[in-house]
């Protein structure tokens, strides 16, 4: 009785451990390329391949603070610039890429050389079947702390009126 309660208790033990596991390695991988592809497909301003890489339901948010859309109004804000024949050069420098404990979730950021010079991309990516897709994806440009008061009073003039387009919370 003791030998079957053990046998028994066994193959629960495998039978739960039988979740799906990720290859870390591999997956990694692929979220890398997903994201070398974004940054290449701009550069060489292939419209399709660029936009097949988000999900339908992803959000793209801009360096601009008005700049929050999602994939059919992002696809309309870059399509001028694809038909121009070169959209952006973004070089990724530093990326960091984080999945959640399912390995279905990826969180990224990465610092990036640009034509505005050093930005920040980051978002999160999800697997859809076999394929990875952008879910969302946030564009920053950088401040160097040196810099940050004569930015901020550049900007405040602008910014002042979007920012008292909100409701006081």
């Amino acid at each position: 009785m003791k030998r079957l309660t053990l046998i028994s208790i066994t193959l629960i033990f495998f039978a739960a451990c039988k979740t799906p596991v990720h290859d870390l390695r591999a997956d990694t991988a692929k979220v890398n390329a997903v994201l070398d592809s974004l940054n290449a497909t701009a550069a060489r301003a292939d419209f399709n391949a660029y936009f097949k890489l988000y999900s339908d339901e992803s959000i793209f948010t801009g360096t601009d603070a008005t700049e929050r859309w999602d994939k059919k109004q992002f696809m309309a804000y870059a399509k001028p610039f694809f038909d121009k024949g070169k959209a952006w050069t973004f070089r990724s420098i530093n990326r960091h890429v984080s999945f959640d404990a399912t390995g279905n979730l990826v969180w990224f950021d990465e610092l990036l050389n640009t034509q505005m010079k050093i930005c920040r991309g980051s978002g999160v990516l999800v697997k859809e079947g076999e394929d990875w897709k952008i879910k969302q994806y946030i564009l920053s440009t950088t401040i160097p702390n040196e810099q940050m008061d004569s930015v901020t009073k550049m900007k405040s003039g602008i910014e002042d009126g979007i920012i008292g387009s909100y409701p006081v919370k």
